[in-house]
């Protein structure tokens, strides 16, 4: 939740005046991140095959803590661009909290899972950003540095996470799971992006999966990726079309935001998690088919009726396909690998997080929001496809 109130505080002290300065900025910030994301998520993954969910999960969590408590002191870019850097290598928690869900045996239990942790993500999303504004505001009020108590309240967020795991969270891999760990393996599996896309790391072990399950696996992760490139780029320039287009103040982009985060939270807490297995592919096609006219209405709205229409069908996508992917990459790979193979998964959405805003944003401003948002709504047959292919080898 404190992560998302970063971005939101930025876009509030930034003048939109200087949008070409703010999309720099964020650019930076956006793939500086991502990237340290992408080469700490497997990294952090197969260390939890070896050493456990547990050590992994607490000693991230005190590198968040560490970050938080860096920026609440930070005076100078350097010091809010190490706070970012170490932010970035222990976000690899994610993937962790994912393969923890894939340890459970069931798989009712595992889709529930996932489902939950896309409303933890949800209720962040809206609850997050507005606690970040309201609290960097009330510190201008004080006379203290505006992100000094945003920056405290994310840290007070991390150390009741750290309490939580230290007291109340079981580790998930029995010793015999532990023991049959190939180890750390060959470091250029976890760090050559296509190593990443062929999940190279899990077939050189001691019982790598067959081959059809393995091309089912890499079908799986390019439908991750290629979702996440097109909907994070989108995700970035929806703030510069509707301050543009309908000039959204920063508490209607708030408001905006929240609507989204509750229609996410609604549709994963009633539908998402009920999805039953065997049907995952299915929901995944049916939420990405939503995507394209949700794209075209916000692309061509000129009313604010039209523009929410289209975020409606926007959130009700982006609460099913991150969660049901994760659910069927999930029951990929022997128990030893889990925390290897969500960590892949979560690598190549950091990867697409990081590229995507910047492929997207050039076309916003060299070619305008009409033809950057049709454009990419068109460009969502191509994980459609792939998903296909994925369907026709699971009934195979």
């Amino acid at each position: 939740m404190h992560k998302q109130g970063m971005l939101y505080i930025s876009l509030c002290r930034v003048s939109w005046t200087g949008s070409g300065r703010l999309l720099g900025f964020l650019w930076k910030r956006n793939i500086t991140v991502s990237c340290l994301e992408f080469l700490s998520s497997p990294v952090t993954g197969a260390l939890s095959d070896h050493y456990g969910r547990r050590p992994l999960l607490i000693l991230t969590t005190l590198g968040l803590m560490s970050s938080y408590a860096v920026w609440a002191v930070s005076r100078s870019f350097s010091m809010f661009l190490l706070f970012r850097v170490i932010g970035g290598i222990c976000k690899g928690n994610v993937s962790l909290c994912t393969a923890i869900v894939a340890d459970l045996p069931c798989p009712k239990a595992r889709n529930r899972g996932m489902a939950m942790i896309g409303i933890a993500f949800s209720s962040g999303f809206t609850v997050g950003p507005l606690m970040g504004a309201y609290f960097a505001v009330s510190s201008r009020t004080t006379g203290n540095v505006f992100y000094q108590t945003p920056a405290l309240l994310a840290l007070a967020f991390s150390a009741a996470d750290l309490l939580c795991i230290w007291l109340m969270l079981p580790e998930t891999l029995t010793k015999e799971v532990k023991a049959s760990s190939s180890g750390f393996g060959d470091s250029g599996d976890l760090l050559n992006p296509l190593s990443l896309f062929h999940f190279s790391a899990v077939t050189r072990t001691k019982d790598p999966p067959s081959k059809e399950r393995m091309q089912k696996l890499q079908l799986l992760g390019l439908v991750y990726f290629c979702y996440l490139f097109l909907f994070s780029g989108l995700e970035f320039t929806l703030s510069f079309l509707t301050h543009q287009r309908f000039h959204f103040t920063s508490m209607q982009q708030g408001k905006m935001f929240f609507f989204i985060g509750v229609i996410m939270a609604l549709i994963q807490g009633g539908y998402a998690r009920r999805i039953k297995p065997g049907h995952h592919i299915k929901a995944v096609r049916m939420a990405i088919l939503t995507l394209i006219p949700a794209f075209i209405l916000i692309g061509l709205s000129w009313n604010i009726t039209m523009l929410y229409i289209g975020l409606a069908l926007y959130s009700f996508a982006a609460a099913i396909v991150v969660p049901c992917l994760s659910t069927l990459v999930s029951d990929h790979g022997s128990a030893n690998q889990k925390g290897t193979v969500m960590g892949i998964l979560r690598s190549l959405g950091a990867l697409a997080r990081a590229l995507g805003p910047v492929v997207s944003s050039s076309v916003y401003w060299i070619a305008g929001a009409q033809i950057c948002f049709l454009i990419t709504s068109a460009s969502f047959i191509v994980p459609l496809a792939l998903l296909s292919t994925a369907r026709r080898l699971k009934e195979e």
